[in-house]
């Protein structure tokens, strides 16, 4: 079985030694996805909605350099670091993934790697 991965850029990629994405077959893993700004450091601290929604474009732009999208994620992984805040994040997820509605998990972490970071998202798809 051949690898396709996605690489976002990012330099703690070959700091740590992963990829954004990776396709096996008709299977796509994408790693924990983070609210990384455009042009670096945390989106929108604060804001647990329009983080959720940062993480879901990340993802569906590593999704899309492997001939994926939103329509294809099966589960979703969500780390949050205030479950309380479960409706803004849910909102998010919701809106993402609209007719196609993926299985989910949502846990509360004590923190990520950033303490403006609210959430992490992974994501697995499955592509006929």
């Amino acid at each position: 079985m051949e690898f396709e991965r996605a690489f976002s850029g990012a330099p703690w990629e070959a700091q740590v030694g992963y990829c954004r994405a990776l396709r096996a077959g008709d299977r796509i893993f994408v790693t924990g996805t983070a609210a990384v700004a455009a042009e670096g450091g945390v989106h929108a601290p604060g804001d647990a909605y329009a983080q959720a929604r940062r993480c879901f474009e990340i993802i569906a732009e590593a999704l899309s350099a492997l001939d994926a999208g939103l329509g294809h994620v099966t589960r979703t992984r969500m780390f949050v670091t205030d479950i309380d805040r479960w409706e803004e994040f849910g909102r998010a997820h919701a809106e993402a993934f609209g007719a196609h509605p993926p299985t989910t998990t949502m846990v509360e972490v004590s923190r990520l790697i950033h303490p403006d970071m609210l959430i992490e998202i992974e994501a697995d798809a499955v592509v006929a």
